[in-house]
């Protein structure tokens, strides 16, 4: 069995390809998402912020200061004119859909500084808000001027100080004084995603290995000459799980390591405030942790990944079988993800899902560390199970030579 660990294990060392899903993946796929991300979130911001929109303003003789406010912002706002057929919503949105305009403002006639007299005002702001366009926000930022002039305004008519502005304008105050700890608001917020990434860089670690140890010996035709051998046909499947797993462990490992690495990077390197933050809150137990909980899970994802490639016929099959297994594990996470799972109760025995919690609460720093004992037992007997359907799979000359 070690023997032909050894040997798959060292022809696994040799494949480039092999090397890249193992290694190279793990270390630079975290940065390269979130670097990206960042990139192109930060670009879209400002490239909206700084857009220069343009507009139509119906009833501008309501609300001359208004208008006055936008013609001077000529570095934010561009005025359109409008034919007299736009009069109405229907129009508006016609020309908001053209691109013609970004927005356009309608100004009642009731219309007033005196709010005491006239009451409020419903100004109407017509624009697509499916995008990320800042528009309200940055009209908002004029109308704002006025609506605080006109309360100050009608505040001084009735003589009241600023404590009775301040009473008149919110009676009642909800103080939120929140309980939870920076890490645990942290953790709720990202510890439900890394456990997507990291299984799926596990899979894909396990996946390339798995293909070649199976259906790749069946295209070499080296299969039929390890079945003559006088080793049991178990210690081949063992040996060659073994050698996936190893793939799938060391891809976890790296895979723990380069988030630990680059998070202590970006926060001493580059000052993020939030990765600074979050990177003094976790400890290298929750990440050993972490590690060690990924272990049992890929096995799971050797045992399987080894059985379809031992039943495909070609290398390109297993490779189409093992690509609809990522529906399988993803399946898993997102449940985790949902409102209201938590690792509690049944939760704690159902496979993946449980591994997926217990992540996000070692992120939080709230972990049952009880639970652990349902998470890696669980886990293990499934793998086990797998483990064993693998052999008996291994053992069908209906499957090996289909």
């Amino acid at each position: 069995m070690w023997l032909i660990f050894k040997k798959e294990f060292k022809e696994l060392l040799r494949d480039r390809k092999t090397i890249i899903f193992m290694i190279l993946l793990p270390l630079l796929l975290f940065p390269a998402i979130f670097g990206v991300g960042i990139f192109f979130m930060s670009n879209a911001a400002e490239k909206a912020e700084n857009e220069i929109l343009k507009y139509a303003i119906v009833g501008e003789a309501y609300a001359p200061d208004i208008v006055e406010s936008f013609s001077q912002a000529s570095d934010k706002f561009e005025q359109v004119a409008i034919d007299g057929t736009a009069t109405d919503k229907q129009g508006y949105a016609t020309l908001i859909k053209n691109e013609t305009l970004d927005f356009v403002l309608v100004i009642p006639e009731t219309f007033n500084p005196d709010i005491l007299t006239s009451g409020q005002h419903k100004i109407e702001l017509y624009l697509n808000d499916a995008g990320l366009n800042k528009v309200y926000g940055r009209v908002a930022e004029i109308i704002d001027v006025y609506m605080d002039e006109y309360q100050l305004s009608a505040f001084t008519q009735l003589g009241l100080n600023e404590s009775q502005q301040e009473a008149l304008l919110k009676p009642i105050s909800i103080e939120k004084q929140n309980i939870a700890d920076d890490r645990e608001v942290w953790g709720e917020r990202i510890g439900g995603f890394l456990p997507y990434f990291i299984f799926i860089l596990c899979l894909q670690g396990a996946m390339a290995p798995a293909a070649d140890l199976g259906a790749g010996e069946k295209e070499r035709g080296t299969l039929e000459t390890l079945l003559i051998s006088p080793m049991d046909r178990y210690k081949l499947v063992l040996g060659k799980f073994f050698t996936v797993s190893a793939a799938g462990i060391i891809t976890a490992l790296i895979t723990v390591s380069s988030m630990a690495l680059w998070g202590i990077v970006l926060s001493q390197g580059m000052a993020i405030e939030f990765v600074v933050e979050v990177m003094s809150m976790i400890g290298i137990v929750d990440f050993v942790l972490i590690f060690l909980m990924l272990v049992p899970v890929v096995a799971v994802f050797a045992a399987i990944l080894l059985s379809l490639s031992i039943y495909a016929r070609s290398f390109k099959e297993a490779q189409s079988y093992m690509g609809s297994l990522i529906m399988v594990v993803i399946f898993p996470v997102l449940i985790a993800m949902m409102p209201g799972v938590e690792l509690k109760g049944a939760w704690v025995w159902v496979p993946l899902t449980n591994v997926a919690l217990a992540m996000k609460e070692l992120f939080k720093g709230t972990m049952d560390y009880f639970a652990l004992f349902g998470i890696f037992t669980s886990t293990a007997v499934i793998a086990i199970g797998l483990i064993m359907f693998c052999i008996h799979w291994f053992n069908k000359e209906k499957v090996l030579f289909r």
